[in-house]
């Protein structure tokens, strides 16, 4: 079965990030099957604490008016602060490559009306679970623990 292109683009995105020397977590917002824009974790190239992947990508991907009709693919379920902004900006469906490395908040996003699709994607954890495994202090940082 094919993957999802998606999420190919949301992980292209995350070694974007990699190759930057930050986190790899990348993220593409999609509407009428069409990629808006992408975005990957940049706290560490960027310094700043909230620039994480779905953060950058909306970012990036600018004002749009309305966030009607749109899925947020991350390849990593989202944190509380992304989920926040999942909320904040109506946006009714996430697609997550995993949430074996961190369970994220899908629970909350679904408790607030989200679809949640968590695709349980083996590229995507072992991205992870490399990268955690090589820099757990770094990790442990963006996860605020």
């Amino acid at each position: 079965m094919a993957r999802d292109p998606f999420l190919d683009a949301a992980v292209a995105e995350a070694r974007r990030g990699l190759a930057e020397g930050g986190i790899p977590i990348g993220s593409v917002l999609v509407k009428d099957g069409k990629v808006l824009g992408g975005g990957h974790n940049r706290r560490v190239q960027e310094g700043d604490p909230v620039t994480h992947a779905e953060i950058d990508c909306l970012r990036r991907t600018g004002r749009i008016g309305s966030y009607r009709g749109t899925t947020l693919y991350s390849t990593l379920m989202p944190c509380a602060l992304c989920a926040g902004a999942v909320v904040q900006f109506g946006i009714k469906k996430v697609v997550a490559g995993e949430s074996r490395t961190f369970p994220g908040e899908a629970a909350w996003m679904r408790e607030r009306g989200v679809e949640v699709v968590d695709l349980d994607d083996g590229e995507c954890a072992a991205m992870m679970r490399d990268f955690i495994a090589k820099n757990p202090k770094l990790w442990d940082e963006d996860i605020g623990r």
